[in-house]
């Protein structure tokens, strides 16, 4: 079965978006609300375990501040947090603060040259989602991608698969014919239980995560002139990642 269609998670793998992203959205977002949390560097690497931003708020409420009672409305108090919190992280990017990771622009040009078809699969809001593509990678880079499954579609989040199943089933692909990027364990737990080859692109945040059944381990995609650290697979001898190291690995993969 030949490749076909290249599937990104977004946060940490399309961008560094949390530690000077969504974290700093979040802290905005409770000021806004009167509330005295402050989730710092580390604090927030530890909320990381959490996947979905009001699932990590609440967390955090009931783990790190016994103190604080939760009022009656608290889930529309959560909800409205989170909705600050996405109108802040969305002002942040549009004044271009949040770059691209090394070799992702060139990668997604590359595939689309070579008529593979993009999609995303992600926790993440719709909102978040939108954001970062405009101003990130095009103002209509949302065309690029076949597919985007985005924050609550699922009724389970990553580590369950239920995103990556809704974006095959909405490719029209098996899973055979696709590669996943991810950049933490959470996230490759998931994708592989879709039964996806995956590629990992580490961050500060998840370099000690447990990649276990990873195509590859990676420090970056890589750039010619600025190679990627390979820190678990095999590369064929490349230093970045192009769409004919995907094609060799998937070719590995499936063989």
């Amino acid at each position: 079965m030949t490749l076909q269609a290249l599937i990104f998670d977004v946060d940490g793998t399309l961008a560094d978006t949390e530690r000077d992203g969504h974290r700093l959205a979040f802290n905005a977002a409770f000021r806004e609300f009167g509330l005295d949390w402050e989730w710092d560097v580390v604090l927030y690497g530890e909320l990381l375990t959490i996947t979905g931003g009001k699932e990590r708020i609440r967390h955090y409420v009931a783990r790190y501040r016994p103190d604080f009672v939760p009022p009656p409305d608290f889930d529309e108090l959560v909800a409205a947090l989170h909705q600050a919190k996405t109108r802040h992280y969305t002002q942040l990017l549009a004044t271009g603060g949040i770059p691209l990771r090394p070799g992702v622009r060139r990668l997604l040009e590359e595939a689309r040259q070579a008529g593979l078809s993009l999609a995303i699969a992600t926790t993440t809001t719709p909102e978040n989602v939108t954001a970062l593509l405009r101003h990130s990678l095009a103002p209509d880079a949302e065309d690029w991608f076949e597919v985007i499954g985005a924050g609550d579609i699922v009724s389970h989040k990553k580590p369950a698969p239920d995103i990556y199943h809704w974006v095959l089933e909405h490719l029209g692909l098996d899973a055979r014919a696709c590669l996943a990027f991810e950049d933490s364990e959470n996230g490759i737990r998931a994708s592989l239980a879709a039964g996806l080859a995956t590629v990992v692109t580490v961050n500060d945040y998840t370099r000690n995560h447990d990649f276990s059944g990873a195509m590859a381990v990676l420090s970056d995609l890589g750039e010619p002139g600025a190679p990627f650290q390979l820190i678990a697979g095999e590369a064929a001898g490349k230093s970045w990642v192009d769409v004919a190291l995907l094609e060799a690995w998937h070719r590995r993969q499936a063989g």
